[in-house]
């Protein structure tokens, strides 16, 4: 069985959308004899070199096309040359991509699967307007999918009311491998936060959280390691030298996984106090690596609290309990501190990408029109479900 994976950003760009992708695609060609490929645009957004049209990332073949328009919504008609003979077409995330292959169904005749990867709702802006698009465009488009996966349970509720029947949930996975037991093995106060530089993640606020924590003694200090997005280094410098901590925080852009095991290795929590997240990522591979999670009170991350029982989880505004609750946990000892590091490696085990994987095959084999019915009539029943009651 051939499948495309189309998504609007892959490697080099770094992101829980693109190791999600990379994680999916390795291991269907790797371990379930998928001829699995990519499909993707041509330019990391904020940067203005081009990628190389086709390239090889960790054994999966890449394809990169031209694209046009803002990084909102990256127009790139192109696509519909590029489709080859794709047994079945998996567009991640909704976006250009996503409405267009639903619109253009008709010509290219393709079976389609999506992934929602959070929708578009990663941040308030120009919410009226993205409420509107979803409850038209995208409930149209839908139509067009023999399944909407969700991501987590987060987005079912979402995507729930407009994709009806189409929808199951199969939540995203991680390399167990990749930081597996890299955190510190002796507590430090050290906290770290990595991915994309975006403003929904709202890693300004960590600063002020990283000056109250210094109240109580100045050894404690933030690592923030990632690649600009909508946010710049400077950005970020600048918000922590308002909040008067410049000396306490370390930098580091773009680093590859190994610079980042290296870095886990000096930090034991792991900081994000997100608006919004489809799964998060991020703090499943944090967890992995035995970092305690600090973490705003979203549903995604309160799942994840209640299902690991670990962690720290309050509203992103409320930097005084936060920080107390940090406080507190570090000043209930060093073995205390060791053991709920072996206990987040032991519960990140769990998210198992090569469970994700299988899950996702199955899917296909399920709506895959090989018998000569109409995919519409294959039952849902015929693949794993896992959808929210």
């Amino acid at each position: 069985m051939k499948i495309l994976h189309v998504v609007r950003q892959f490697s080099p760009s770094v992101g829980g959308l693109e190791d999600s992708v990379l994680s999916l695609a390795r291991i269907q060609r790797d371990l379930l004899g998928l001829d699995a490929r990519v499909l993707t645009l041509d330019r990391v957004f904020g940067e203005t070199d081009r990628l190389p049209a086709s390239d090889i990332v960790q054994g999966v073949p890449v394809r990169r096309i031209a694209w046009r328009g803002s990084s909102r919504y990256p127009l790139a008609p192109n696509v519909l040359r590029h489709l080859g003979d794709a047994t079945i077409v998996h567009v991640h995330a909704i976006d250009f991509f996503f409405d267009f292959l639903a619109a253009t169904r008709w010509l290219h005749r393709r079976t389609l699967v999506a992934s929602t990867h959070g929708g578009f709702f990663h941040t308030r802006a120009l919410g009226a307007i993205k409420a509107v698009w979803f409850q038209t465009l995208t409930r149209l488009s839908i139509r067009a999918y023999e399944r909407i996966v969700a991501c987590s349970y987060s987005d079912a509720q979402m995507f729930a009311p407009i994709a009806g029947r189409r929808l199951l949930t199969i939540e995203n996975g991680i390399n167990q491998q990749k930081f597996h037991a890299a955190s510190a093995t002796d507590p430090t106060r050290t906290l770290i936060s990595f991915g994309r530089f975006a403003r929904h993640k709202q890693i300004d606020l960590l600063f002020p959280l990283l000056a109250r924590l210094r109240a109580s003694g100045d050894d404690w200090r933030l690592i923030v390691a990632g690649r600009p997005a909508d946010q710049s280094e400077a950005d970020l410098a600048t918000a922590a030298r308002a909040a008067g901590v410049t000396d306490a925080v370390r930098f580091v852009i773009a680093p590859s996984d190994e610079e980042l095991k290296i870095l886990f290795g000096q930090s034991s929590y792991y900081a994000c106090l997100s608006q919004h997240e489809g799964f998060g990522l991020a703090a499943v591979e944090a967890q992995s690596a035995g970092l305690i999670p600090v973490l705003s009170d979203i549903v995604p991350f309160r799942r994840l609290a209640d299902q690991t029982r670990i962690g720290i989880v309050r509203p992103a505004a409320d930097l005084d309990a936060i920080a107390h609750d940090i406080l507190a946990l570090h000043d209930s000892g060093d073995a205390a501190l060791r053991a709920l590091r072996s206990h987040a490696i032991a519960e990140s085990s769990r998210y198992d990408w090569n469970d994700v994987a299988r899950r996702y095959t199955e899917l296909y084999g399920a709506i895959y029109p090989a018998s000569g019915r109409s995919p519409a009539h294959v039952p849902l029943d015929a693949v794993r479900e896992g959808n929210p009651s």
